[in-house]
């Protein structure tokens, strides 16, 4: 492996539209500043602030209203970016925020990276009518063709992605793997249980995540608990579905150290989705020696590593014959996977940051 060390005066400054820990992307970009400080100090993320103002302009984002496109505070970023004098600019999403670190990068001079975490054009076919979609994929497509024509790197999580940044102009891609959280690393892990007690998913109530497969997995398996942890536009739908399963718990969104204890507790993970660019929750399901059931589509299975230890769903009729498998296991076997999932998502995660290191130098020089 490549050991290159940035140079000391390197700077990043990263702009992303998402909330930090709010969901997939915002969660990977609050990792992944955690775990580079102590190669490079130098580097923050410029992103909304929670509840800080009522910006009338706002627009919901697609699958996530409760997070919104907002106008940049430009005051703020101003400053940060006088203090932290960048050397790369890394824009993380194609909103508000991602323009105006292309729009610095380009004023300064300075070498710029867009990274491609979400096909946002694929949510608005689920979420929005054909007029709203017309022209959020009018501004999305134009915006994406901006950042990746211009960027020194576009950065994907998956190959399937590669035809997608192509066709914005994208001439340079690298694929990259995923940061856990440190607590998530350091935290002492809980045993994994013998049995098969309590199944959990964590992640947006909301149609691309074929939530309405775990509630009939439910009603087949009522010796099992199952916790659907989160929020989203289907809440109210599901919990009315779900009202005379005695064994389905809803639980509203939690900070990932609650998480992390609720998986710890559970005997597995589910992660049944129609659209997961990667399925960072599985990922760090894995870290703590937990068994994950993961859709075959999840970008997650395109690292050989890490798929051969997830339990995959081959199609969406599968899923309670999928869950008996693993509660056929002996375990032993159990144990193995459990094992062998917690050692490849640490394994995983340390190359991760050795790539970005390895990067962020080739790009500092």
């Amino acid at each position: 492996m490549n050991t290159s060390h940035p140079n000391k005066t390197t700077s990043i400054a990263f702009f992303s539209d998402s909330l930090s820990e709010r969901n997939g992307t915002g969660a990977y970009y609050f990792d992944l500043i955690e775990s580079l400080k102590p190669e490079i100090p130098n580097c923050e993320i410029f992103q909304p602030l929670r509840d800080v103002r009522l910006n009338l302009l706002s627009i919901p984002m697609p699958g996530d209203p409760s997070q919104r496109l907002i106008t940049p505070n430009l005051f703020r970023i101003h400053q940060g970016l006088k203090k932290l004098k960048p050397t790369i600019i890394v824009s993380v999403t194609p909103g508000p925020f991602g323009l105006v670190g292309y729009l610095y990068a380009k004023k300064h001079k300075i070498k710029f990276i867009t990274a491609f975490h979400t096909n946002f054009e694929q949510l608005t076919k689920i979420y929005w009518n054909p007029f709203n979609r017309f022209f959020a994929n009018l501004y999305l497509r134009s915006i994406n063709k901006l950042l990746c024509q211009n960027s020194y790197h576009t950065l994907i999580h998956n190959s399937e992605l590669i035809k997608e940044i192509e066709s914005f102009g994208s001439k340079n891609h690298k694929i990259m793997g995923t940061p856990l959280p440190q607590y998530y690393l350091k935290k002492p892990l809980y045993p994994t249980p013998k049995s098969i007690k309590q199944i959990c998913y964590a992640g947006r109530l909301a149609a691309e995540k074929n939530i309405d497969l775990i509630l009939q997995a439910a009603a087949h398996f009522s010796q099992i608990k199952f916790v659907i942890i989160g929020e989203g536009p289907l809440r109210k739908k599901l919990r009315k579905e779900a009202s005379t399963l005695r064994n389905v718990q809803f639980m509203t969104w939690l900070n990932r150290e609650e998480l992390v204890n609720m998986v710890d507790l559970s005997s597995a993970l589910l992660l049944p989705s129609k659209i997961e660019t990667f399925g960072s929750v599985a990922y760090e399901a894995m870290a703590r020696g937990r068994p994950v059931i993961v859709s075959k589509n999840a970008g997650i299975n395109e690292w050989e590593t890490l798929s051969k230890h997830i339990i995959q769903l081959e199609n969406e009729a599968s899923l309670i014959d999928t869950i008996q498998k693993l509660i056929e296991m002996s375990d032993e076997e159990r144990i193995t996977l459990s094992n062998n999932a917690y050692t490849a998502a640490r394994e995983f995660h340390t190359n991760t940051i050795q790539q970005w290191i390895d990067l962020l130098s080739e790009d500092s020089e």
